[in-house]
């Protein structure tokens, strides 16, 4: 008999037995609202080995692509196979440091009396509790702050992996499955996802789930306009605008900023409670960066910075808070576990920092363990350290003709040619918005005062080892600054004060957005920034 693997844990293999019910042996939680039938979608699971060793999917599973599975349907077959699989409901490493700022507490739900508003419409009776959400809804993690909304205290933050990963690991891909047979089914799996996390959330600080009276969700524009129903197909296409911002331009709504129910959305909070997304900027720059922009106080800057946030989708921003320039570039889920042989988001077990001693690796990892694959500050350490000691050229070469770099020999991880330059191009994609968007906003990499670097995997990564590469701009490491995950802080912002949404919404609204595919010179650009060497200051 043949083990089942989950994690660092085995179980022997049973005939007939559901991976749903290793899961429970395992005391794993998987989310479930329809009573395992099969109905509900959300208990989704990847196989990682063994996927022949189940029986085949149903017809309640067609929705799935690759070696996607829903947990109660998946039972297993041949126990002389080994089977391994991981609930889409990882822990991601939770950022719960960021860019800090003050605002005056003026939220748009409160108190008066014994009453609960929302604005000037009374919703509830006062029950001791008002508590608000603050979401970034990411391509690869969500993350979420409980906020008290008499103290604006933030008494928790959670986390948890993105199950829209059946979908595709980048927003094109999602883009393209949203619009094909199973249109909904992303949304609903993020909102189960999400509703799920409120319940545990509201059982282990012992609150009723309708205490919770406004909420302010903030992401990409293809991951908001997924989970507020808006249908997607326009955003994948040139002009790459959401069906939202192209009724603003023709004057059917005043702002890209959405408001709407809990009820209406189907978020399982207090069912009159306001649901508010932030300002799009433009094309696939979201509202998540109009977050971001809030967290740092743009609206208060008059010296010249830029602001980078790292992701899958990677945002730019340049300016002050007279003029901004924005583009959005396509980096990919390379540096975020996607498409490289041992890659992995930043879970326990990644390796998160690399140095070269006498030409063998040497490295720590998340939780101190054994290293399960390589993050992304993993991977920039590990390409910087194989430019400084001669290991790999600025092509991404290595030096003895070989295929790989074994970064963790004793397991048997290393890094490809075809890793480095999958690699490469992710990060070409950072380099070129950072470029691109100085020069058309006029000012030389010197002439930034500062550059914000925002999201978790930045705020990990070593900043010498990221301007060694190209990862960001060479400006000096004193002028280089860690937010944090500034788009929950942002809409953590939002959520305390309802003026915030005001001052955004027309801040986001003057901000000139840039093509970077338009750029006459792109592809020149292009192949510079797959280059392993620092960016240079000319423009």
């Amino acid at each position: 008999m043949s083990p089942l693997h989950y994690g660092d844990e085995t179980l022997d293999l049973v005939s007939g037995k559901s991976l749903f019910d290793y899961a429970d042996s395992l005391d794993v939680r998987v989310p479930t609202s329809c009573g395992r039938s099969g109905e509900c979608h959300e208990c989704i699971v990847e196989v990682k080995q063994g996927l022949e060793a189940l029986t085949p999917p149903e017809a309640s599973e067609e929705f799935l692509r690759d070696n996607y599975r829903l947990a109660c349907r998946a039972r297993v077959q041949d126990t002389s196979a080994n089977i391994e699989f991981a609930v889409l409901r990882r822990q991601p490493r939770i950022l719960t440091e960021s860019v800090g700022r003050d605002v005056e507490l003026e939220p748009l739900a409160n108190r008066r009396g014994e009453d609960v508003y929302v604005g000037d419409e009374r919703i509830d009776a006062y029950r001791g509790q008002m508590y608000g959400l603050a979401i970034d809804v990411g391509t690869t993690t969500i993350v979420l702050n409980l906020v008290d909304l008499e103290s604006g205290e933030t008494i928790h933050t959670a986390s948890f992996e993105n199950p829209q990963k059946f979908g595709g690991s980048d927003i094109m891909h999602r883009i393209s499955y949203d619009g094909g047979t199973y249109k909904g089914e992303l949304q609903q799996v993020m909102l189960s996802s999400i509703n799920f996390e409120i319940g545990e959330m509201s059982r282990q600080l012992r609150f009723h789930r309708r205490r919770i009276y406004d909420v302010v969700l903030v992401g990409n524009t293809t991951m908001r306009d997924i989970l507020f129903g808006v249908d997607v197909q326009s955003v994948g296409e040139r002009p790459y605008k959401s069906l939202i911002e192209l009724a603003v331009e023709d004057g059917e709504r005043d702002s890209t900023a959405i408001n709407v129910t809990a009820k209406e959305l189907g978020l399982r909070v207090f069912p009159g409670a306001n649901v508010y997304s932030g300002p799009l900027i433009g094309c696939h720059v979201g509202s998540d960066v109009a977050a971001d922009l809030l967290a740092i106080g743009m609206d208060e800057t008059d010296e010249t910075v830029m602001l980078v946030d790292v992701g899958t989708n990677t945002e730019v921003i340049v300016g002050n808070r007279h003029r901004l320039m924005a583009a959005s570039c396509p980096a990919g889920p390379a540096f975020e576990g996607g498409e490289i042989t041992y890659g992995m988001p930043g879970y326990e077990g990644a390796v998160e920092t690399v140095e070269i001693v006498d030409g063998k690796a040497q490295y720590t990892t998340i939780g101190g363990g054994q290293p399960q694959g390589i993050c992304g500050s993993g991977l920039v350490d590990l390409l910087a350290e194989l430019r400084r000691t001669g290991t790999m050229n600025q092509l991404g070469v290595f030096d003895d003709g070989s295929d790989s770099f074994y970064f963790a020999p004793e397991n048997g991880m290393s890094v490809s040619r075809s890793d480095v330059s999958a690699l490469a191009q992710a990060k070409s994609a950072n380099y070129c918005g950072q470029r691109i968007v100085l020069r058309r906003y006029g000012v030389p990499v010197e002439g930034i005062s500062k550059l914000y670097l925002a999201g978790g995997f930045a705020n990990y990564v070593d900043v010498a080892n990221a301007v060694r590469i190209g990862f960001i701009a060479n400006v000096p490491q004193e002028r280089v600054a860690k937010v944090g995950n500034a788009a929950l802080e942002g809409a953590t912002i939002m959520l305390r004060s309802k003026r915030m949404r005001r001052v955004i919404e027309e801040m986001a609204s003057q901000i000139e957005h840039v093509e970077l595919e338009t750029t006459p010179d792109f592809f020149d650009i292009f192949v510079d920034g797959c280059m392993f060497e620092p960016m240079g200051s000319t423009l």
